[in-house]
């Protein structure tokens, strides 16, 4: 480790910092929070799950993947009935959800969820960056860099590489050099996906949550409808993530923060 992991008050100051007005910070780092409590709140959930794993029957969708609702389960595959410990699982708001390999370090999660979209402030068009009272705007050819633009600040700024990878590795269901290629995108050919279960639980939650302006959150559902634009492949990901991460309860998240949903 060569860089610091941020505290709380540290990675305020970091969005205070690059923040090119008050209204760019209030989107942006609300965002942020919004993200890193979904996260954590995935993450808890496959915890949950993982230390429930010595008490599930062998047959349980936790262990097997194979859910009653599941599109890809046999046609003469038992009907699978959640037991009682799966039920009682904590879900912090979270339905459904895989045992995971190891448990998830929730403190990183939340770490990595508020600095994640950080890079977006540099890609905010400067006629329309709130600094004049203007309505903010991000430009689209610029905004494919903001995971790499964030992930440079926070190294300048002295912060962990691990830390600084959640920024560089949460676009879309995870960007690979083939992708950016076949794409021709403006980042230099590299994969820019999750390399731990900390950063894939903030690319997950991220897609829950947009920073339109004005701000809303997403379903599953819709969410689904955007990744399959990309290709099937794309769109399978996508959903082999939500069976794996569960799904949040994205109606009361949005009546929470006085949101609309799509």
């Amino acid at each position: 480790m060569s860089g610091t992991i941020p505290t709380m008050e540290q990675i305020d100051e970091l969005h205070r910092k690059i923040a090119p007005s008050q209204a760019a910070y209030d989107l942006i780092h609300t965002h942020c929070v919004i993200v890193a409590d979904i996260a954590r709140r995935l993450a808890r959930r496959r915890n949950a799950l993982f230390m429930r794993r010595c008490t599930l029957p062998a047959d349980a969708p936790e262990r097997t993947g194979c859910y009653p609702e599941s599109p890809d389960r046999a046609p003469d595959a038992p009907h699978v009935v959640l037991s009682e410990s799966t039920v009682t699982a904590p879900t912090d708001g979270v339905s459904g959800g895989t045992v995971p390999p190891r448990l998830i370090d929730e403190r990183l999660v939340v770490i990595g969820g508020l600095l994640h979209d950080i890079g977006t402030y540099r890609v905010l068009k400067k006629k329309h960056n709130g600094s004049n009272g203007e309505p903010l705007e991000f430009s689209k050819k610029r905004y494919i860099l903001h995971g790499l633009l964030g992930y440079e600040y926070l190294l300048e700024e002295g912060v962990d590489e691990s830390i600084a990878q959640f920024a560089r590795n949460h676009t879309g269901v995870g960007l690979t050099r083939e992708s950016v290629i076949a794409q021709g995108l403006p980042l230099p050919p590299d994969d820019y996906v999750p390399l731990n279960l900390e950063q894939e639980a903030v690319m997950v939650a991220d897609k829950y949550h947009s920073k339109s302006v004005p701000p809303k959150f997403v379903s599953a559902d819709a969410y689904t409808a955007r990744a399959a634009r990309f290709g099937e492949d794309n769109k399978r990901r996508w959903l082999d993530l939500v069976r794996e991460y569960g799904m949040p309860d994205v109606p009361a998240l949005a009546e929470h923060w006085h949101m609309r949903m799509i």
